[in-house]
Formats: structure tokens, sequence, C-alpha cells
């Protein structure tokens, strides 16, 4: 087992909480790990946990693990803890978890997950899309499919991500989440391979020759897996296909480092726009 066989990978440090006395890892914690790594699998998937489960009707219970140690983790150790699915089964799926110190192996675990109805918990056969989905990721393939279109063709699925974000999450105003603009507005929108959207986002016309970037949003439990770059790369494009020389747009400080990391630059001072701090940010197109 070596870490370059895991397209799924998670880092972490060791924490003081989890080490004895002789600042070595309780051994019990390496299935801790192991189950971050899960919660990171299905992320890399583009799958919002429960809702993903709810549409496939049904849940996954951990069976059996098994645990082979290699070498010790220490306190403030950086460890990656690599997921894979190794088989798909009628009802079960085996995974293999490797925990690495740079590209030592210091544990081997082995997953065995059943598929089952979360009422009766009992078993059910893996559903086709999940089996797919999971056989899709495995051999490389990308997680999610980007549309790019108006109003009319996005908008349902566009609001509905907006709204969990901005108004469920950030407690906005829904009276000025949705406006005038949308219906003018170019709109990409990235959904996974169940068609549950897990990114959003516009394009508005600033001025001749300027485009302006807004109403980003991604669904907070695939957040940090390239879902909300790949929709802001989408209209970026969009807008250097229609001729526009620069991108404006109004980022939450939040989010800063996301829009410098895509080439954005910080122009101004911070201001407030409904009640939350931001910055006006642009990028010049070639």
């Amino acid at each position: 087992m070596q870490r370059k066989d895991f397209r799924c990978c998670h880092r972490l440090r060791v924490r003081w909480s989890e080490v004895d006395i002789q600042k070595i890892v309780f051994n019990a914690h390496y299935l801790t790990y192991a189950d971050c790594a899960m919660t990171e699998y299905w992320r890399a998937l583009a799958l919002p946990y429960e809702a993903g489960m709810q549409a496939l009707g049904g849940e996954v219970y951990l069976k059996k693990a098994g645990v082979e140690y290699h070498a010790s983790a220490r306190l403030d150790d950086l460890l990656d803890v690599g997921m894979r699915c190794a088989r798909v089964g009628n009802t079960s799926l085996v995974f293999e978890c490797g925990v690495f110190a740079g590209e030592r192996l210091l544990a081997a675990i082995d997953l065995v997950y059943v598929f089952a109805d979360p009422a009766t918990q009992t078993k059910r056969a893996v559903p086709p899309q999940l089996r797919a989905m999971i056989e899709h990721f495995e051999a490389g393939g990308e997680m999610v499919e980007l549309r790019v279109g108006d109003w009319a063709t996005l908008g349902r699925d566009a609001t509905r991500l907006r709204m969990a974000v901005f108004v469920q999450e950030q407690g906005i105003d829904p009276a000025i989440e949705l406006d005038e603009h949308d219906a003018t507005a170019g709109h990409a929108v990235a959904y996974n391979r169940l068609g549950q959207a897990v990114a959003t986002g516009r394009l508005l016309y600033e001025a001749p020759g300027d485009a302006r970037i807004g109403r980003m949003a991604v669904d907070r439990v695939v957040r940090g897996q390239r879902w909300g770059r790949m929709v802001l790369d989408a209209l970026v494009d969009a807008a250097r296909s229609r001729g526009d020389a620069a991108v404006t747009l109004h980022a939450q400080r939040s989010a800063e480092g996301f829009y410098r990391r895509a080439g954005f630059e910080v122009q101004g001072e911070p201001f407030e726009e409904a009640g939350i701090p931001h910055i006006t940010m642009r990028r010049a197109l070639p």
C-alpha cells in the first residue's frame, strides 16, 4: 500500500488529546482518522452525504473494521489519510484506508460498510447510481458536470443553492438575494452525478468591456473540493469569450484568499454589503 494509490487523501495533524504520555497516538484514534477520511471521500464524490443518501434511499453502516499497525504516529506529525473503495458488492462496500507520514505507511485499515434501510437497518442492494459514482471516481473521472446557461434553464437549481447558503446559512434577507439582474445574467451551475446542484454563480455586464461575477455559492457540505473554482473559471471564460477586458466582483472577506488564488486583485477599501464585510476584486483578461 502506497500513498500514490489513493485519489482521496485527507491531511491532518496529530493533536495533544490523541497521544499518550510517550506522545504516541492511542491505537483507537486510527479508526477516528479513517472516519475523517471517509467523510472526505463522500465530499470528493461531490456528494452532500445526508441529501445524497436520502436521494439514494438508504444509508451506509459500518459492519467491520480491522487495523494493521506498521509504525507509530506522534504528536504534531502531519498525516495523510488515504481512502479508496476496493470493491462494491451486492449490499456491501469494502474500503481500504492508509495512514501515512510522508511516504511511510503507519497503519492499514480495512472497512466493510453495508447499504441499508435507515428505518429498519436491514440490508438493501447498493443502488446502481452509487455504484457507478464510486467506480467513476476510482477510475479518475470528473465528479461534477458544469452547465452554463440562462435563468430560465438554471434558475431553479441556482435559487435553491443560493437560498441555502446566503439566506439560511448567512442570514441575508431573502428579499435582496434574488433580484432583477438574474433574468439577464449568465449563470453557471455544477451538478454531481445524482443531478444535485453543488455550486453556482452568475455573470453580469458591469460596463462595456467589463463583466461582474456574483452570487458565488457552494453547498457547505462539499466545500474545499474545487467545485466553486470550476464555476468561477467557467464564468471568467464566458466573460473572455464575449470580449470583456476585465472581471470585477465583490468578495466576502472570508473568501478573499480563494479569489486571490484565481488571479483576482484587491481594489479599494473594505466595505459592508448585506451586513457582511466585502472587498472589491478585479482580474484583467488577456
